[in-house]
């Protein structure tokens, strides 16, 4: 016969079940022992009580006994009807306190001690009462009487004493036992208190780490991984609910970056006619222009080319968004790419009357040319979109230790603060108004972050060293050395 398996179905009857197999036997354990301490306390309360009374009598019988005693003495000697009649009072007042020990508890163990003590009292009484019977041998039957009653009501005394000390001692055992039972009790909850912790463990805490991770997953844009989350029902309803929201996540990437492709490449097209026509216009190909003509179709030209790199950055984040892209690894100087970049945006450069400070050391690349391209015509074109004129942009190029250092500065107005935690956010153009000819697309920087990183360095905003923005690039020596000769 199959073993039936234990099926949770919501955390709500998880948490129900858990709650019972540790507050059940934990009522049960409570339970038992208020139900035993109810019983030793009523016990020692019965106890106390019968203890005392039992010592009230116990010293009525002594005074009683010495009371019959004094008077049987005096009538002896005397032989008062008065004496008499006082020894008879004292005498029924020592029956009456023996009648009132018999009803005390366990009077089994003193039955025999409490007849002796009744007998001998009544034969002394007898004695006294005999007529005829010489003064000297009354007061010697009456000593010897009296001698064997204080025997008899010590031997009570002790009896009685050691009476309330067994029962004392019963109620002490009792009370070690009620004790140990309570502390088995909760010890016994231990394990269940660990089961409890198990089962939370496996059917709540590892499903709900599972969700955490999935959404952390989910903010950093990774959506490879298929969401499955096993546990509770309500728990793996959130998952099959955070799997759907992946799925709709990636599709809505993929229908982005396929608009961002389209619009991209048609855009390309009339952007080619603009391009060759003004290279036409400045060649001299459709007649020789003026110094006015010129400086038009120059700018022109230039924007032209500013066009162009926003739409391959549109395109370079579009193909990185949608495949994990391949770096084409190889070894040129820094120093001529960045001279590369400088001469291509020369002319807006000037035209802006900006100053470039470029201070870099002889540095070999092992990189993707077209991807460090791109990182760094990116960051001089935000800092020449931001440099007033007549600014400086600077450029500087150092290794510290294993760790090739690369910083972007200007003069311009800065990076404000509450942009700085998302300047490379894709399409976050910022508060900060721009102040070049063309507005930027926003994902600029975004494209310099993700090349940057795929190369394994990381690139950052500090307010260090440069009046405006500073951006500085940090990559790893494995993919940098230094040389002495130029290239």
């Amino acid at each position: 016969m199959p073993v039936p398996r234990l099926r949770v179905r919501s955390l709500s009857g998880l948490l129900t079940l858990s709650l019972a197999l540790l507050v059940l036997p934990l009522l049960v354990a409570v339970g038992y022992g208020a139900t035993q301490l109810r019983e030793l306390s009523k016990d020692s309360d019965q106890l106390v009580r019968q203890s005392v009374e039992t010592a009230r009598l116990t010293q009525q019988l002594f005074r009683d006994l010495t009371s019959m005693e004094r008077t049987a003495g005096l009538f002896a000697v005397l032989n008062d009807p008065a004496l008499g009649d006082a020894f008879d009072a004292a005498h029924r007042a020592f029956q009456a306190t023996l009648e009132a020990l018999e009803t005390q508890p366990e009077p089994e163990q003193s039955a025999a001690t409490l007849d002796h003590l009744r007998s001998e009292s009544v034969t002394i009484a007898s004695d006294l009462a005999s007529p005829g019977v010489e003064v000297a041998e009354r007061v010697q039957r009456a000593r010897i009487g009296f001698s064997g009653l204080w025997e008899l009501a010590n031997a009570l005394s002790v009896a009685t004493t050691e009476i309330t000390e067994s029962r004392l001692r019963d109620l002490e055992r009792r009370t070690a036992a009620t004790r140990q039972s309570l502390f088995a009790s909760l010890a016994a909850l231990l394990p269940a208190g660990v089961l409890l912790a198990s089962i939370y463990g496996y059917f709540v805490l590892r499903p709900l780490r599972r969700i955490d991770r999935a959404i952390g997953e989910l903010g950093r844009g990774a959506l490879g991984r298929p969401i499955a989350v096993h546990g509770p029902s309500d728990l793996a309803a959130l998952g099959r609910q955070l799997e759907w929201l992946r799925v709709r996540l990636l599709e809505v990437a993929e229908e982005k970056n396929r608009f961002l492709r389209h619009m991209s490449h048609e855009l390309k097209t009339p952007l080619a006619n603009i391009r060759e026509g003004t290279d036409l216009l400045v060649d001299g190909a459709v007649g020789p222009l003026d110094a006015n003509q010129r400086e038009v179709a120059g700018i022109l030209q230039e924007n032209a080319l500013k066009l162009q790199r926003l739409i391959e950055n549109l395109l370079s984040f579009s193909a990185w968004q949608s495949e994990a892209t391949q770096l084409n690894l190889a070894e040129f100087r820094l120093p001529s790419l960045v001279g590369t970049i400088v001469d291509a945006q020369r002319l807006a450069i000037a035209a802006r009357d900006i100053t470039l400070d470029i201070e870099l050391e002889d540095i070999v690349v092992v990189a993707d040319r077209g991807k460090l391209k791109l990182v760094v015509d990116n960051l001089l074109s935000n800092a020449l979109k931001f440099t007033p004129p007549g600014g400086t942009i600077f450029v500087r190029g150092r290794l510290e230790g294993d760790t090739a250092v690369i910083d972007f500065g200007d003069t311009g107005p800065g990076i404000p603060e509450a942009d700085r935690a998302r300047v490379f956010e894709a399409f976050y153009t910022g508060v900060q108004p721009q102040s070049g000819p063309l507005k930027g697309t926003g994902i600029g920087l975004s494209v310099v972050k993700e090349f940057v990183q795929a190369h394994g360095g990381t690139v950052e905003v500090t307010e260090s060293g440069f009046p405006g923005a500073h951006f500085r690039l940090r990559l790893p020596i494995s993919s940098l050395r230094k040389t002495g000769g130029g290239r």
